[in-house]
């Protein structure tokens, strides 16, 4: 298995429970890490600022990994993070150097009801 896709699956399993602490992920990721969400327009440049927001964090949200794709440097987790009771569904784009994590793309979207005319096109 692609040594960059262990590491994700270790960081973010599929059984829905974050298996590493905020100082064992600042082991994996780049010196000059940078994570960025567009929908707040954060921008968190450093693994030493990302520890420290992550160990300030007041209620982590339970995370279900949906799927992982890509290889080598490039992947894409999509999942479904709970808010307690607020859910939003996250597609990460990861981005990896050294084998390290270099760069995070969180893109976050709330659920909604589909539009009744699409109805016959969906399962």
């Amino acid at each position: 298995m692609d040594r960059n896709r262990e590491l994700l699956e270790r960081l973010w399993p599929m059984d829905g429970q974050l298996a590493l602490s905020a100082e064992a992920e600042h082991e994996l990721r780049a010196e000059d890490y940078v994570l960025e969400m567009p929908q707040s327009g954060e921008r968190i440049v450093g693994r030493d600022k990302m520890r420290a927001m992550q160990q300030e964090y007041p209620n982590p949200p339970s995370i279900e990994v949906q799927r992982i794709t890509g290889a080598g440097d490039h992947f894409v987790l999509v999942g479904r993070s709970d808010y307690g009771g607020d859910i939003y569904y996250v597609a990460n784009i990861v981005e990896f150097k050294d084998g390290r994590i270099a760069r995070e793309t969180r893109i976050y979207g709330s659920p909604f009801d589909p539009p009744e005319w699409r109805s016959k096109y969906a399962e």
